[in-house]
Order: structure tokens, then C-alpha cells, then sequence
């Protein structure tokens, strides 16, 4: 079944004076994936940056958690957040947050370059062109600080609607407006893949309707510099269920290009009403997580993500709050509030780091052969204390490992 996350190799294992380490049992790991298994850092900030011991030791433990589970992030770049004064962007403690993480080996994903939510509000005193100026601007700035540490983005989030979106005036509302929906796309991809043309540049979205396809079609044809489709799957109202992730996955892998599952989320809680057309109305003080509902979470996520890592397509699935309490103060993490595991995150652990993983003892030949098979990623190989590194993903039949 997941034979296409997998790849072989031939080493050739010699010591530091270049002769073959012959007849030796050698013991070889996986220690990252090749497939992008991730959640959102939005507490790595408050880890970095605890002002007093107690608060150090907390988000130090769910850093630790976070880590021992996931090998990747979405770093937070709403406009409004990020620059919430002209001029004055966080561009500090973002590259704090994103060299702590990359010495972690976690791969990156900054969200999002262009987005009507969570817009910046200065930008509402300028006309339609200041405005698209502005954003290809902000868009050349933060692909290119970031640049080599985050080499992947959500460029635009949330296009279906963005152009009847009528919650509150914003300014990019305006600007799909004024210059056609597809044109802004266009736009905005152009200038991010003149910034880091080797990034992976995604179009993310909630709305997984032919809409979002027609979307994704006018774009390709327009040429759009898109290299990934992002779908959001915030299931506050119930589990998608088997045949509704198939048909996603059948309808959007047409396109050919790699599918991100961006933002999923399953309560460990009672679920919002159906008559609730939007998640940010459902606004409750209290929104715990049940024992009855975290087993029911864990089970769900189970079959999820054994669905998606089965599609060939798929590359990347990310878990959007870690911890409770976070979007919509919702039961949507796989810890609680108080950073103990539920059933969620023992279940994803065991599937991540035990079921799809790859440690053995193999021997060498004669000639200090060893084929090594198994998931494609970042290995280690060890040998009477001494180890070293390799590249398990399918393009290289025969390596060379000094060790």
C-alpha cells in the first residue's frame, strides 16, 4: 500500500582510510521523512521568548512534544499580524522562530502571502493600485528575508471567496475586485517565484466545491506559477469521512500536482451545529475536550491520515493546533491545555515514528556492500560509535557512506 513512500539502495560502506567495511552488522535509521508531516508553531515564539521559568518550562515541553512528533511547520505571516504598523514588520522573531526550527530539521511553510482575513488595516487609506503595489512589495520582502529558510508558501489563501467576502472592508477584498480574481493570483505567484523560483508555491483553500477547481483551472491556463494545491479540512462539524476524502483527493489530483492537506482539524469535543455557516460565529467560553470524544478523534485521525499517506499525490499533512484551546478555543489539539497527550497524539506517534519508519541491523558484504530499503527520508547509519548520513528517496541507486 505504501510501497510509492518507499525507495532501495545500494551503499558502499568504507572506513576513513577508504577500505570497505566488510562482514560488519551496521545499524540504519530513518531519522526525518521525505513526506511532510506537520502542524502549525505558533507557540514556538512564546517558547523562545518566556519571560520567567515557569512559562520557559511549559512551552519548553510542548516544543519537546511537538518535535518528537512532526518534521513540519506553518509559521504564521498574517499581514495584519505581522506588520501590524507600516514599516515596522516581526521580521525579527520570525527569523528566530525559523532558525530555531531548521536546527531542529524541520522543513518550513510561511502562511500566507496574500490573504482578506487578518489584512493589515493601514492599507484601507490607499486606492487600488497603492494597495496591489504594496502587497507585490511585501511579498518580495518576505520571500526574499526568508529565503533558505522557508522555501515554501501558502501564496494565497482562500480565493473562492475572497472576492464576495463581505464580513468587513479589507484591502484585498478590493484589489480581487478590482483586477479579477485570476489576475491577482497570477500576480501574486509571479512576484513570489521571482523571489525563490526552487520554492514549492501553494494556493490553499476551505472550499473544496468545483468552485475551488474552476479556481485552480483559470489560473493553470493563465499560466499561474502554482506547485501545490492546499486543502483546508477544519472538520468542526464532523469527521469528513472515507468517501468524502476520496472524492477530494480524486477531483483535485486531475490537476497533476502535488496536494498539501494544509489545515485539518477533528475535536475531541461536541461538534458545532450544523446551522453554523461559518466557524468564527460558534463563540463559546467554555469548549472542552471529552474522554468519550478524544478516543472517537484519535480513531478518525487514524483513518485520515492512513488514506491521504496511501495517495501517491499527497505530501504533506498538516494537524493545525497542537494544543487545545487555540483556534476558536476548540478541542482540536492532540494535547490538551495542560500539555498531556491525548489518544490523538499517541496514535500519530506510533504511526510516524514506529509503523512508517525504517531502523534496522543489516551486515555488509565482502566488499562492504549493504542494501537498505525502506521509507524514503533522511538516514542514519552507525558503527562502533561512529555514524553518518544518507538519502533514502528513490534517485540514487548507489552511494558511497564513509564511516
Amino acid at each position: 500500500m505504501y510501497e510509492h513512500r518507499k525507495a532501495a539502495s545500494v551503499l558502499t560502506v568504507v572506513d576513513r582510510d577508504n577500505k570497505p567495511v566488510a562482514n560488519e552488522a551496521l545499524s540504519v535509521e530513518l531519522k526525518n521523512h521525505e513526506f511532510l508531516f506537520g502542524c502549525n508553531a505558533f507557540d514556538t515564539a512564546l517558547f523562545l521568548r518566556a519571560d520567567n521559568e515557569g512559562m520557559k518550562a511549559f512551552f519548553e515541553d510542548r516544543m519537546n512534544k511537538w518535535l518528537d512528533v512532526f518534521n513540519f511547520a506553518t509559521i504564521p505571516f498574517y499581514w495584519g499580524r505581522f506588520e501590524p504598523e507600516e514599516g515596522k514588520p516581526e521580521t525579527e522573531i520570525t527569523l528566530e522562530v525559523a532558525r530555531f526550527l531548521k536546527s531542529k530539521g524541520v522543513t518550513m511553510k510561511g502562511h500566507p502571502l496574500c490573504w482578506h482575513t487578518v489584512c493589515a488595516d493601514w492599507l484601507l487609506k490607499y486606492d487600488d493600485e497603492t494597495i496591489m503595489d504594496k502587497q507585490l512589495k511585501r511579498i518580495d520582502r518576505d520571500v526574499t528575508d526568508f529565503k533558505g529558510l522557508i522555501d515554501m508558501w501558502d501564496v494565497i489563501n482562500e480565493t473562492v471567496i475572497m472576492p464576495v467576502f463581505d464580513k468587513y472592508d479589507n484591502a484585498v477584498t478590493r484589489i480581487c475586485n478590482a483586477y479579477g480574481r485570476t489576475e491577482l493570483i497570477a500576480k501574486v505567484f509571479g512576484e513570489a517565484y521571482k523571489n525563490n523560483d526552487g520554492a514549492t508555491l501553494l494556493i490553499n483553500d476551505f472550499n473544496t466545491s468545483k468552485a475551488y477547481e474552476d479556481v485552480i483551472a483559470a489560473c493553470l491556463d493563465r499560466g499561474c506559477k502554482i506547485t501545490a494545491i492546499g486543502i483546508q479540512s477544519h472538520q468542526h462539524q464532523g469527521y469528513w469521512g472515507k468517501e468524502k476524502l476520496e472524492d477530494v483527493l480524486s477531483r483535485f489530483s486531475k490537476f497533476g500536482l502535488p496536494i498539501h492537506f494544509t489545515e485539518n482539524t477533528l475535536l475531541s469535543g461536541t461538534p458545532v451545529p450544523e446551522y453554523i455557516d461559518d466557524l468564527n460565529d460558534w463563540q463559546v467560553e467554555e469548549w472542552p475536550s471529552l474522554p468519550e470524544y478524544e478516543q472517537i478523534q484519535a480513531e478518525q485521525m487514524e483513518e485520515m491520515y492512513r488514506i491521504l499517506f496511501a495517495h501517491p499525490q499527497v505530501k504533506a499533512i498538516t494537524n493545525w493546533d497542537f494544543a487545545d484551546g487555540a483556534w476558536l478555543n476548540a478541542p482540536s489539539g492532540i494535547v490538551r491545555k495542560d500539555n498531556s497527550v491525548k489518544p490523538a497524539y499517541e496514535m500519530l506517534h506510533r504511526l510516524i515514528k514506529e509503523e512508517w519508519t525504517t531502523r534496522e541491523t543489516l551486515k555488509t558484504s565482502e566488499d562492504g556492500k549493504l542494501k537498505v530499503e525502506g521509507f524514503k527520508g533522511e538516514y542514519v547509519i552507525k558503527y562502533k560509535g561512529r555514524e553518518a548520513s544518507f538519502v533514502l528517496n528513490g534517485d540514487t541507486a548507489d552511494q558511497i557512506i564513509t564511516i
